[in-house]
């Protein structure tokens, strides 16, 4: 897959989701145009009581990070979250997208799932099995890494790239011998199916997620501080989650329809708590070895230099504790 290709099929999958956001010049008006996921940070804002707002917020909901990047830069929203990887696609263009802050957090819930009675036991058992994963997301990067550490790769399997939803379909038919996944998709297969937890991303990911805003929206003195205001709301949240577990496992079992008990077992499981944390040299370290792998393995066509997608403006702000 070629970026144009990623861009393209983006830009087509999210056109609903865009459908439902401001038009830009109600934007500039004082509209902050946030993305958000199924049991993302819209629910989180609201369970901690921290979504009411100075300003008006455009909330639309995206299934993936990377609708969220092409949505951004189509300037169709103002601020939302992905991992490191799907930034990486629109590197090698010209972009409307700045990466602002880093969310870094558990890598525990990043998981490769085997059937309950699957006769895989380590990941050298992986070679030659029908293994799902979610293209161009943190799922392609941790089988690339988990079939490396066995001295494989991707031709020494039969990786099917499929939508989260798409793959707990196929896995839940027994179509796939293996599924790395993440999020709903995931805890699902393990509370209805019984599915294993074969590895999880704990050493393979480096459990920064990536808080982008328009380039546009930035240079706004409205918009710009009210993205501001939002970031600062977002890591208030986390530290409620974290302070709150029963009522944030509450609330992301009403939000996504999972089972409380496997959010509350996430919590438990999890790798690390969830800070917001200002741009920093190791977040842009970390992305650029992620590129350089997608490039060694053709899913990019060439390397790319993703220090231009960053930017330190926000880093005053950030710092302060709000």
């Amino acid at each position: 897959m070629d970026a144009t290709s990623f861009s393209r099929r983006g830009l087509l999958a999210a056109g609903a989701a865009l459908a439902a956001c401001a038009p830009r010049n109600e934007a500039a008006g004082g509209v902050l145009r946030v993305a958000t996921y199924k049991g993302g940070v819209h629910h989180l804002l609201q369970a901690a009581g921290l979504d009411q707002t100075p300003y008006k917020v455009q909330w639309a909901e995206f299934a993936g990070g990377n609708l969220i990047t092409e949505a951004i830069d189509a300037r169709a929203i103002d601020i939302g979250s992905m991992s490191e990887i799907p930034p990486i696609f629109v590197a090698g263009r010209p972009t409307h997208l700045r990466l602002v802050a880093v969310q870094k957090g558990d890598v525990n819930a990043q998981v490769t799932l085997v059937p309950k009675d699957s006769p895989i036991r380590s990941p050298a058992d992986l070679k030659g099995k029908r293994i799902g994963y979610v293209r161009a997301t943190t799922a392609q990067y941790f089988l690339v890494r988990l079939l490396a550490e066995q001295g494989l790769t991707l031709a020494d399997v039969a990786p099917v790239a499929l939508s989260p939803q798409d793959g707990l379909s196929a896995f839940s038919q027994g179509a796939l011998d293996a599924w790395v996944i993440y999020g709903v998709q995931g805890n699902l297969a393990r509370s209805q199916l019984g599915a294993r937890v074969l590895t999880t991303g704990l050493g393979r990911l480096s459990g920064n997620y990536l808080h982008a805003a328009l380039d546009e929206a930035l240079v706004d003195p409205q918009r710009r501080a009210a993205i501001v205001d939002h970031l600062q709301r977002v890591r208030r949240a986390y530290d409620w989650a974290d302070a709150n577990p029963s009522l944030w496992a509450a609330a992301q079992s009403k939000a996504t329809g999972v089972p409380v008990a496997v959010y509350e077992q996430q919590h438990r499981e999890r790798s690390a708590r969830t800070e917001l944390a200002p741009v920093g040299d190791e977040a842009v370290v970390s992305q650029q070895t992620v590129a350089d792998a997608f490039a060694q393995i053709g899913a990019i066509p060439a390397k790319v230099d993703v220090s231009k997608l960053w930017t330190r403006e926000l880093n005053g702000d950030l710092a302060r504790k709000s």
